[in-house]
């Protein structure tokens, strides 16, 4: 019986939990549906400002901008990593936490001097336990990350640019791609240089080098000192948008795996339970069989 009594306790320890990933997963997925608005509101407005800002670069007139400014070879570099500050996600931290430990790897081997900062609790325990050394940290980031808690993380990274501080900033995060393809990729975001390379930019039926669609007033210089780093600031906002709604994904995926496991290990312990009780009832009736033939014996 004592065994029949464990099996039960168990399964009514896993029905716990199952109701606690069946809850975690229906929150991740109210919260996910959240982040892909956000993020894909984000999406056509940050395509469309790094599309201007490319047109401008190409056009004739002579411009320049500290932030298009390629410093060759570059000498110091920070290295962005965007990792969560929760768990129950899956492989999410751990696959971009492996992207941006590849990158630093191999700037650290061309760079004078790199910085690393992170933002998420994860991505600060996995640099602890690889003695990675963080310059920054960032905690406050929820699934909703707002303009207002980035802007101030852009300007300090376009003053260090502009004062030649940094030369280049790349940015370690998950991509959000569709609601079933996310991948971990490490982007370079400053210097602003390669716009030219944005499949936006470069679309078919684009005005050749040299030309433009536009007229600029009061001029392309002036233009171009405003959308610059607003356009920076537009591309590393929608960083975080990315991040946040790939882990809001991920935490779904994970938690409907898990609820299923459970369900799967509920159904498994109830045919034990069964079989040990019934082994159980047998071996009782056995037992009072037994005493009745002695009595008449």
């Amino acid at each position: 019986m004592a065994k029949a009594r464990a099996l039960d306790k168990r399964r009514k320890s896993i029905r716990n939990i199952r109701k606690i990933t069946r809850t975690m997963e229906l929150i991740a997925t109210a919260r996910y549906k959240k982040a892909m608005d956000r993020a894909t509101a984000a999406s056509a407005y940050t395509r469309r400002m790094t599309e201007v800002v490319a047109e401008i670069a190409r056009t004739g007139v002579e411009v320049s901008h500290p932030l298009l400014e390629t410093r060759d070879p570059p000498q110091r570099g920070v290295l962005l990593v965007l990792t969560a500050n929760r768990g129950l996600c899956g492989g999410y931290n751990a696959a971009v936490f492996r992207a941006a430990l590849a990158r630093y790897e191999q700037l650290r081997g061309t760079l004078v001097h790199l910085e690393v900062d992170m933002v998420g609790k994860r991505g600060m325990a996995a640099a602890k336990f690889k003695q990675l050394p963080l310059a920054h940290t960032y905690t406050e980031f929820t699934d909703q990350p707002r303009f207002e808690q980035v802007d101030p993380i852009a300007v300090r990274y376009l003053d260090a640019f502009a004062t030649r501080q940094i030369d280049r900033l790349d940015v370690a995060y998950m991509k959000f791609l569709s609601s079933s393809k996310q991948t971990a990729v490490v982007e370079t975001l400053l210097p602003l240089a390669s716009l030219e390379g944005e499949p936006a930019a470069a679309a078919a039926g684009g005005p050749a080098a040299g030309e433009s669609r536009y007229e600029f007033l009061p001029s392309a210089a002036s233009i171009l000192e405003e959308i610059v780093p607003a356009s920076f600031k537009a591309r590393l906002f929608k960083c975080f948008l990315d991040a946040a709604v790939s882990e809001q994904i991920a935490r779904m995926v994970a938690m409907k795996s898990a609820t299923e496991n459970a369900t799967e290990m509920i159904k498994q312990l109830s045919i034990a339970y069964n079989r040990a009780r019934q082994s159980q009832i047998t071996r009782e009736i056995m037992e009072v069989i037994g005493g009745v033939e002695a009595l008449k014996g």
